[in-house]
């Protein structure tokens, strides 16, 4: 090993690793002692302490403290104009979510908000929320469009996302969910909406590279299995990966549809069923556990989760951040209400914001543990177990925030951002 070593390595020296590597022996993959050598934006090595002589290189002691991978949130709604607070407030007080809607509130508010602000605006407001996750140990998240609805404002909103990942220490995956809903000028004919999404809005920003999946909200209340497979069928004729919301309302078989397509990610499910779960089991397809909704609609029916642990399929938690039903800016939130509203235990958290969160991405290869070749995006924790984190709520435990090799948040000072 130490004839390996290159003037600009970089050792992290006295670390307790939780890997993340499932090796079925330790819990979280951790290792005591032990040290992680990062060469340019990669891990080199990950070596027991003092197996390697750090004479003329960096060398950082963290003494002792914990360092896992990056967060990883694999579902968020980041950039929007507008807030709906008032509305949630009136829903708080009796309004039904139909009175609202025929008031004008609903999802069409924010797609109304989202369409009237202009790039710079929307940029200024998602980089807030993009710094409240930065700052409590995310590195990669993904970004969806879907309240434009229209070319133009699909567009802004992945421009957005796409400016974001340029000015701040953090890795983009955008994703173009422009069948979301039908918009108000196609609200009669949501098949004519479809045809816009198939034949102009998805290629045209496939080909300016703007997204990297395809996203449906397959849904009673949405768009139907037709409409989504006819969806399906034109990304896959551009050679898109696809992911589906499904199964939250009702089951009208998203989640068999979306592993037919060899989708990425099936999200939400809290209306999954075993036949569903057995065709995920054939796939690579992550289920995505959303707490946050769940909570903030009061919903009581929770996600199969011991038969997903039974066919073991891999389970990712996301914050689902959006302005209209998990309004957090928090991926350590969502674990916490993953473990205690759906019962992960809180190893599966972690695989949730890790390793199963890269999966979800298609960046299981590089993303989400800390081995040898994958990226080094670490968090150095004030915290001595895994569990800390998921635990104590409201107190920034995050020591430093490591992004490609090089240090973006130390104790208090974040940097990375451009003004």
């Amino acid at each position: 090993m130490a004839a390996e070593r290159e003037a600009s390595d970089v050792i992290w020296r006295n670390a307790r690793l939780a890997t993340m590597v499932e090796n079925g022996k330790n819990p979280y993959g951790i290792l005591d002692g032990y040290d992680l050598i990062v060469r340019g934006e990669k891990i080199q090595a990950v070596v027991p302490r003092g197996a390697v002589d750090d004479k003329g290189l960096t060398a950082i002691d963290v003494a002792g403290r914990l360092i896992t991978p990056g967060l990883i949130d694999c579902h968020t709604h980041l950039v929007f104009g507008g807030n709906r607070a008032n509305e949630w407030e009136q829903r708080l007080n009796g309004v039904s979510y139909a009175e609202l809607s025929q008031q004008g509130g609903g999802i069409n508010a924010t797609v109304r908000a989202t369409r009237l602000e202009s790039e710079q605006q929307l940029l200024a407001i998602s980089e807030q929320r993009l710094k409240a996750l930065i700052s409590e140990g995310v590195t990669t998240l993904e970004i969806k469009s879907g309240y434009g609805l229209d070319l133009a404002s699909e567009e802004k909103q992945l421009r957005v996302a796409q400016r974001l990942g340029e000015r701040y220490p953090v890795d983009i995956s955008p994703t173009l969910l422009s069948a979301h809903t039908t918009p108000p000028e196609y609200r009669d004919n949501p098949d004519t909406y479809i045809d816009l999404i198939c034949q102009t809005i998805m290629p045209q920003l496939w080909e300016k590279g703007l997204f990297e999946s395809v996203d449906v909200f397959c849904e009673s209340v949405g768009f139907s299995l037709a409409q989504s497979e006819r969806l399906f069928n034109a990304a896959a004729r551009l050679q898109i990966p696809v992911r589906g919301h499904v199964e939250q309302m009702s089951n009208i078989g998203g989640s068999e549809l979306v592993a037919r397509h060899g989708g990425l990610s099936v999200d939400h499910i809290e209306y999954l069923d075993e036949a569903g779960i057995a065709a995920l089991s054939q796939q690579s397809t992550v289920a995505v556990l959303l707490p946050g909704a769940f909570y903030f609609l009061k919903e009581k029916r929770v996600p199969p989760v011991d038969l997903l642990r039974r066919y073991r399929v891999p389970m990712a938690v996301a914050s689902d951040f959006n302005p209209g039903t998990s309004p957090f800016a928090s991926l350590r939130l969502a674990m916490n209400m993953a473990c205690v509203q759906f019962g992960l235990t809180v190893e599966e958290a972690w695989a949730g914001v890790t390793r199963h969160a890269a999966q979800a991405l298609n960046r299981q290869n590089t993303h989400g543990q800390l081995a040898a070749g994958f990226y080094a995006d670490f968090i150095v924790w004030e915290a001595e177990q895994p569990v800390d984190i998921v635990y104590e709520l409201g107190r920034n435990l995050v020591s430093q925030r490591v992004f490609r090799g090089e240090v973006s948040h130390d104790s208090a000072t974040l940097t990375g951002g451009q003004p």
